[in-house]
């Protein structure tokens, strides 16, 4: 046999070598290293870190390689057949405890760890194409010298493939890369990807009955850290402790939810942040709307001394120019302007309000860290309504692309969409319908908001979304807000962010609505919209003790 005659496959290659008389002392000790690297690397796919455990290893250390897998095996075919004792464990581990760093406690743990990795190294053969996998079992069989080590390894992996049919033994990755990998660092990889797969799914809690208990923490460390085991374990005990205490329950979906309890609880504990926030500053609010009588019927009165309502100008000037007529006068040379004259426009007191809270939930909302303070505004809101003005009606409502009207557990568990538009218009055209449902009381509009509309409701009911906003979106949307002010509501906007032309836009509607607008910290929103609405209420001045405490 000549070297260069050796077969191009390396299997056969490897193969031809065995019993070649090599000239040099070195050349067979290459060629020794190699056959000892495939028995390495083969072991290190079903045993981690055995690789670099058996460098150099000795014909005593294969021996005992054989002697643990002959061992296991009896041990996996009793188990199998219902006929293992714990002592049969024990004495395995008194004997080869060595090679299984992860120490397990008992068989079935054993088996867990075993085929997790057996199972990753059935994945990476099947990341191979026909030919390499074809080639690797040709090698394989020229591992440590002898293919016992591969019978032994064939008869593991049956074993565990029938213990553990659960485990992926059929998928597969594609590696791609400069950066080569041997067979168990392969595996290791594989092993690493379906483990961070498992952690996902027991973090995301998307199964019947799924508890933060699930965890596996030994997992959660060996791939993200012992912090994040820690933080894990302490949120599994912030979790059993809520339940305990009723504040968590599932609905019918499985999702977990805040029950009503935790809801007012968290409702009053927002509340009472707000009112601290608006008692240290109650001396600074605007009052000019102080002394308002209540809301117009559409009809005039004559003037009595000490109303306050605002004179209906088209009715006085008229009773002027009759009565000047009726006197001989000529009105087209000028009126003079009686006390008897003047009529002022009628109105009536409404003791409730219909409050319509309508909250900004396009994504922008989310990215820049307003979603929670959103979230919070709604709750405190909610809670004074609920609890402090029973007669009063609040609606909620979210307008991202479309809008919605939602119950307060329903927004306080909306995650955010990755979905383009801010659809006032359609907000809007919700608000309007509550307003007309409860005509009786005082409308309250209250707006926050962290963007221009770019979003309007179409007459087919879809969405259409454009950027810069569309004129079309404008005008739709100044017509609802018209609407709205016609009801009797003056809207006040909440401007989160220094858009310029978010300002601007909102600064315009607000002059031709008689509204306002506020432009609060985000620490300080949810105290602002409760403040508002105390003020819209009662028309004014009220003492934030009186209604928060």
């Amino acid at each position: 046999l000549r070297l260069d005659d050796l077969s191009p496959s390396t299997a056969a290659a490897v193969n031809e070598l065995a019993d070649y008389d090599w000239a040099s002392t070195e050349a067979r000790q290459d060629y020794e290293r190699i056959k000892d690297l495939l028995g390495r690397e083969l072991l290190d796919q079903r045993f981690a870190g055995m690789k670099q455990a058996l460098e150099n290893a000795t014909d005593e250390d294969r021996a005992a390689i054989n002697a643990m897998l002959a061992d296991l095996n009896e041990l996996l075919d009793k188990h199998r057949r219902g006929e293992d004792t714990p002592e049969d464990f024990e004495d395995f581990m008194a004997e080869h405890g060595d090679f299984f760093p992860e120490n397990p406690k008992n068989v079935d743990e054993l088996i867990d760890a075993l085929a997790q990795r057996a199972a990753a190294a059935q994945r990476m053969l099947r990341s191979m194409s026909a030919e390499q996998r074809e080639e690797l079992m040709r090698l394989s069989a020229q591992a440590f010298g002898s293919p016992e080590l591969m019978a032994q390894l064939d008869r593991l992996d049956s074993s565990l493939q029938a213990l553990r049919p659960g485990e992926d033994w059929s998928g597969g990755e594609q590696f791609t890369g400069e950066e080569g990998m041997g067979l168990g660092d392969g595996t290791g990889v594989l092993q690493d990807l379906a483990e961070l797969d498992q952690l996902a799914d027991q973090l995301g809690q998307n199964y019947g009955g799924a508890r933060l208990d699930d965890l596996d923490l030994d997992a959660l460390t060996r791939q993200l850290g012992g912090d994040a085991a820690r933080n894990a374990r302490v949120l599994a005990e912030l979790e059993k402790a809520l339940r305990e205490g009723g504040f968590l329950r599932r609905d019918a979906s499985g999702d977990l939810r805040l029950s009503p309890q935790a809801m007012r609880r968290l409702g009053k504990a927002l509340l009472a942040d707000a009112a601290k926030q608006l008692s240290g500053r109650q001396g600074n609010r605007d009052t000019r709307l102080a002394g308002a009588a209540g809301e117009p019927t559409g009809a005039s009165r004559a003037w009595q001394f000490g109303d306050s309502e605002p004179w209906d100008v088209t009715r006085s000037l008229t009773n002027a120019i009759t009565r000047t007529a009726s006197e001989g006068g000529d009105a087209t040379r000028g009126i003079r302007l009686d006390i008897a004259d003047v009529e002022v426009v009628e109105t009536e007191a409404r003791t409730s309000s219909a409050v319509a809270l309508l909250v900004d939930t396009s994504y922008s909302m989310a990215a820049e860290g307003r979603w929670v303070p959103m979230k919070r505004t709604a709750l405190a809101l909610h809670h004074l309504v609920s609890t402090r003005f029973r007669g009063d009606r609040l609606q909620l409502i979210s307008f991202g692309r479309w809008a919605q009207s939602r119950e307060i557990a329903e927004l306080t568990s909306l995650p955010p969409v990755r979905e383009q538009g801010t659809n006032l218009h359609h907000a809007l055209l919700l608000a309007n319908r509550f307003f007309r449902q409860h005509p009786s009381m005082q409308p309250v509009l209250l707006v926050v908001t962290d963007g221009e509309p770019t979003a309007h409701l179409t007459g087919g009911g879809d969405a259409w979304f454009d950027w810069p906003t569309a004129p079309e979106t404008v005008a739709l949307t100044v017509v609802e807000l018209d609407k709205a002010s016609r009801l009797g509501a003056a809207p006040i906007f909440f401007r989160l962010g220094d858009d310029p032309g978010l300002a601007r836009f909102l600064a315009q509607l607000a002059r031709r609505s008689g509204g306002r607008v506020v432009a609060p910290d985000l620490a300080d929103l949810g105290s602002a919209v409760v403040g508002e609405y105390l003020t819209a209420r009662f028309r004014g001045a009220w003492d934030a003790g009186d209604w928060l405490e």
